[in-house]
């Protein structure tokens, strides 16, 4: 039976609605806040070797699992594999080193990161590997390399019957390499991990998955907020600052993120936020005991324009000097 604050995948494992994105969330601070985290009533962590922070997290979450504030079983831990191990022969040791940086036997879902493969870097030379061979280099660029992602997701599908993983799945896909997935996968993916906001909707991107029974995660799901400090976007480009949303979150006295936040998991997503502020982590997991009205849905859904913050085809030319577009 479907729960308003969880999932029920296809497998019968339920998927927390809301989750704690620990992208950009600092090493000094991780270990802290994912415990505080897991107090407050957190059970689902969005995690990535990308990231830069699995084994503070790891940590994190060791000391509430030794404080007996939860165990293991009752938490739902997502990580993903990086670029740079597409290849069959590096998947699994890319899992385990998020295992290992975890302190945990296993992942309730692993995904591919982005459908981007670039040069193997050993773990021994570098880790997390980043986007470039030689970020040394006077002019660092990206290397792409040949791997289908057939190749990838049967590698991913071993670490399923090795017991290391109980899901897998995929980010930054879009319907078509979605359809090609499923011509081929013996292991369906689970969950789709998307930036999902009012300025972005993905309305038929959705539709699919529904019909698939492929849950949808929303990563970024305040939009903006976290690519302004690294100038990816504008502050005017915050949702945050939408009159409209700022209406109906005085409506229903809230603030303008749990309306956005709410928009996103009545939707019937679940949603990865980010925040190191104690305040935020409640606030952020506060959304259950209010509804916004089929007016109010309509009227956010309206707000769509489209606007993409996380996009390779932009911020890897300007950073890396390789175009490289994935979603046109």
């Amino acid at each position: 039976m479907q729960s308003e604050k969880e999932i029920v995948l296809e497998s019968g494992a339920r998927l927390p609605k809301v989750g704690l994105g620990v992208w950009k969330i600092d090493q000094a601070v991780a270990p802290t806040v994912v415990c505080d985290a897991i107090e407050i009533g957190y059970r689902h962590f969005d995690c990535a070797c990308d990231y830069g922070n699995e084994p503070q997290v790891g940590q994190g979450l060791r000391d509430a699992i030794s404080r007996g504030v939860c165990r293991r079983e009752e938490l739902w831990l997502t990580s993903k594999l990086w670029n740079t191990y597409h290849r069959e022969e590096h998947v699994r040791l890319a899992c385990e080193r998020s295992l290992a940086d975890l302190q945990v036997d296993y992942l309730d879902l692993y995904m591919i990161h982005f459908p981007i493969a670039t040069e193997f870097v050993s773990p021994e030379t570098r880790y997390p590997p980043g986007w470039v061979e030689d970020p040394n280099s006077g002019d660092p660029s990206m290397s792409s390399v040949r791997v289908p992602i057939e190749e990838t997701w049967r590698a991913m599908e071993r670490l399923v019957e090795g017991g290391l993983v109980r899901h897998i799945g995929v980010c930054n896909f879009g319907t078509s390499l979605l359809r090609d997935l499923l011509n081929y996968a013996e292991v369906r993916p689970a969950v789709l991990q998307v930036e999902l906001h009012p300025y972005l909707a993905q309305d038929r991107l959705l539709r699919f998955c529904q019909e698939q029974q492929i849950a949808v995660t929303g990563f970024s799901p305040l939009g903006a907020p976290s690519y302004i400090p690294i100038g990816m976007a504008d502050e005017c480009e915050s949702i945050l600052n939408d009159p409209l949303v700022s209406g109906i979150a005085a409506a229903h006295a809230r603030t303008a993120a749990q309306v956005v936040l709410r928009w996103g998991i009545q939707r019937g997503t679940a949603i990865v936020p980010k925040t190191s502020q104690t305040q935020r982590l409640r606030e952020n997991l506060d959304l259950f005991d209010f509804e916004l009205t089929d007016d109010e849905m309509v009227g956010i859904n309206g707000l769509n324009r489209g606007r993409r913050f996380n996009d390779p085809g932009e911020f890897c030319e300007k950073a890396f000097g390789t175009y490289f577009p994935i979603f046109d």
